[in-house]
């Protein structure tokens, strides 16, 4: 046996014990146990059962020692009086020894009291956190931040899934708000870096070998130039096994999402001839949108739908439909259900509501039962639909949608869903498609990310979403993807209030937003802090070419949008580039004596467009110069138009010859620059009218997406 097994065997062997006496908290001694086999530094320590053993221990250990007492019912040692720490002397081990067994019988008279840990004190150092809880969305989570009390008061804490690798950990340590105070502040020396990495690491690995351990708390631990060490261990144990949720292989997915994104024939149960009814707007949808495959309607009072012929049962149709629509309420599903089973349907698109969302949990794990035993993916309940453009696919009641493009977009809320197409409509946003998700009682965001991250027609993911049902599923299908092509993720429920109405909408749990928030990050997924930032991403980040460098210069007519374009770059994750003095005697060579070169270049607003061409084309010759941020204002001297015409015959006639920069561009002016800006946006310039940080937000977007791409 190696020795890795061996230390896991120790571990399990202390774990079992105490599950068989039906504990959730381990004591000291065994919380030692473990650190030991992996190797977690902690302090030298004994268990003394007696004040002689402890003044023992305290002289074979060496003063100064801190005496803490170990009981299986006492967790809270502090709380019950039951640490006392820089004891010098044997008379002061003696004294504390009797008077932490006195505060414990008075603090818990029925807790079982196994003797007091005599434990060296650990060397001075920066008080930090390390340990791991067992998310409910992502499994075990290793976390890090400020320690001792200060972990409460700040909440400076980081997250990554566990098992962490090194580049996680170091992340941490720099993903901190006072990550400074790590680095040595104030004439102080900087921890050790490395050994407080590989600590991170050790306990992600000891979280994610035993599911079992529901928290692992080391804090505080002192971190120092010399090393680190865990002053204190608290390992909690899990009541219940998690419930373990049906999985898919990735071909699985594929195959079953193919014939949903791209049918051959849909059967609609549920189709109505009648106006009005939802029924009979999916049927209209499906044939006025063009749908080039068969269109089979069931219902068993009628014999003709919409000039269709009508079949009595889904047991009928003919042939080998790829989806069943249902358009039926929720209590008639579960039979019609277990007859699209029978018949070999693989997709059953639900689109009633009555289920989990209004409380209805028995009736959703039926049909979840009835899909898994027959092997039929579902998509909903409780959803408007979808929309497949490139197959003229529209399964949906809601509105009609056809613009062709390469952004797909998904929402666990109808409501949301109506905006994106709203918004899609109002914008020109083509997308490869528009899915509902609702309640998610089984086909999820991972199933279509799977999906998204091969369709040759879906360029940009972004997803609205309340909760994650498999969060590690989720990263796993992002991670995947994320080296092709953006996602973008709106997250409901940010706040506590937003949780709350988030579990409401659907009866899913939202999870904690700082985890969400880390682990997204962790899987290269881009967050948008709204539905608006999300859609506007959506709809940019197919536009901008990848950048391939850090350098960001800005031009622009006014000095006002230039300080405020500035702190946008800034706030976006970006940086300025600094003029080297011979680019800076090229721009200088364009403007006026009165204008401002540096980083902005501020060309002043009663320049022609002469100078914006000329500037422009500068900035896109230069190879030093990654991408460029235009601010324009309005005059008479170069109207809007103008200027959108300029930058979009130049920024064409570049990327002609291969020089593929992002340009975005913000303009501030009267009405006339809302045009400007929709024709700028159509030849591959992002441009939004009246604001300084749209247009660097999504340049910020597309710089973190190849940053997590590896592209950059």
């Amino acid at each position: 046996m190696d020795t890795t097994e061996e230390h896991q065997k120790a571990v399990r062997a202390v774990l079992d014990a105490a599950l068989a006496e039906g504990r959730t908290a381990l004591t000291a001694p065994e919380g030692k146990t473990i650190t030991d086999a992996y190797a977690i530094p902690t302090p030298a320590e004994g268990l003394a059962e007696c004040a002689d053993e402890a003044v023992a221990l305290a002289d074979r250990i060496g003063f100064p020692v801190a005496l803490k007492i170990v009981s299986p019912q006492i967790t809270h040692k502090t709380e019950a009086g039951g640490v006392r720490t820089g004891l010098r002397s044997t008379a002061e081990v003696r004294g504390a020894f009797t008077g932490i067994v006195t505060n414990a019988r008075a603090y818990d008279p029925q807790a079982r009291i196994l003797g007091v840990q005599v434990q060296q004190m650990v060397p001075s150092g920066t008080e930090v956190l390390v340990g791991t809880v067992t998310d409910p969305t992502f499994g075990p989570i290793v976390a890090f931040g400020l320690g001792g009390v200060l972990v409460e008061v700040l909440k400076d804490v980081t997250f990554r899934l566990a098992p962490a690798s090194s580049d996680d950990a170091l992340s941490m340590l720099d993903g901190i708000r006072a990550a400074e105070i790590l680095r040595g502040v104030r004439g102080g020396a900087a921890v050790d870096r490395d050994a407080l990495a590989d600590l991170v690491v050790k306990v992600s690995r000891l979280a994610a070998d035993f599911p079992e351990i529901a928290e692992v708390d080391l804090n505080p631990v002192f971190a120092s130039a010399s090393g680190v060490m865990a002053a204190d261990v608290r390992i909690l144990l899990a009541t219940e096994a998690p419930v373990r949720r049906r999985t898919y292989t990735r071909e699985e997915i594929l195959v079953s999402m193919r014939r949903l994104m791209k049918p051959a024939s849909v059967a609609v149960i549920g189709a109505s001839g009648e106006p009005g009814k939802i029924g009979n707007s999916v049927m209209r949808n499906l044939i006025d949108g063009g749908f080039p495959g068969e269109i089979h309607p069931v219902n068993p009072k009628a014999d003709d739908i919409l000039g269709r012929k009508a079949y009595k049962s889904v047991m009928d149709v003919p042939g080998q439909p790829d989806v069943a629509v249902f358009a039926i309420p929720a209590a008639s599903v579960p039979a019609a259900l277990e007859e699209v089973g029978r018949r070999g349907i693989p997709n059953a698109v639900l689109i009633p509501s009555g289920f989990a969302e209004t409380g209805e949990h028995a009736l959703q794990a039926r049909i979840v039962a009835i899909g898994e035993e027959y092997g039929v993916r579902l998509l909903g309940p409780n959803i408007y639909g979808y929309y497949s453009t490139w197959q003229d696919l529209c399964a949906t009641f809601c509105t009609p949608y056809d613009v062709r493009g390469g952004v797909a977009l998904t929402s666990q809320s109808g409501g949301i869903g109506m905006a994106i197409l709203g918004f899609a409509r109002s914008t020109g946003t083509g997308v490869s498609a528009i899915v509902g998700l609702g309640n998610k009682s089984d086909l999820d965001e991972d199933d279509l990310l799977t999906w998204f991250g091969e369709d040759p027609n879906t360029e940009c993911v972004a997803m609205h979403l309340e909760d994650l049902k498999d969060g590690r599923a989720f990263v796993a299908a992002a991670r995947a993807t994320v080296p092709k092509k953006p996602v973008v993720v709106l997250k409901a429920g940010r706040t506590a209030a937003g949780a709350r109405a988030a579990g409401s909408h659907t009866g899913a749990l939202a999870g904690d937003d700082a985890v969400y928030d880390d682990v997204l990050r962790q899987a290269g997924v881009i967050r948008a802090p709204g539905l608006n930032e999300m859609l506007e991403y959506a709809r940019a980040l197919p536009v901008l070419p990848t950048p391939r460098g850090d350098n960001v210069v800005i031009i622009t007519g006014a000095g006002g949008s230039g300080v405020l374009l500035s702190d946008a770059v800034v706030d976006n994750g970006m940086s300025l580039m600094e003029i080297p003095p011979d680019l800076d005697r090229a721009f200088r060579a364009f403007i006026p004596p009165f204008g401002a070169a540096g980083n902005p270049v501020d060309i002043t607003g009663g320049e022609p467009p002469a100078t914006y061409e000329a500037t422009i084309r500068l900035g896109l010759e230069d190879p030093r110069i990654h991408a460029l941020v235009l601010g324009y204002w309005h005059t008479i001297v170069t109207p809007p138009m103008a200027f959108a015409e300029l930058t979009a015959r130049v920024v064409a006639e570049f990327r002609a010859k291969g020089v593929q920069k992002p340009v975005v561009a913000s303009l501030a002016g009267d009405i006339e620059v809302e045009e400007a800006c929709r024709y700028l946006f159509e030849r591959g310039v992002v441009a939004y009218p009246y604001t300084t940080e749209k247009p660097v937000a999504a340049l910020g977007a597309k710089y973190a997406w190849a940053r997590a791409a590896g592209l950059l």
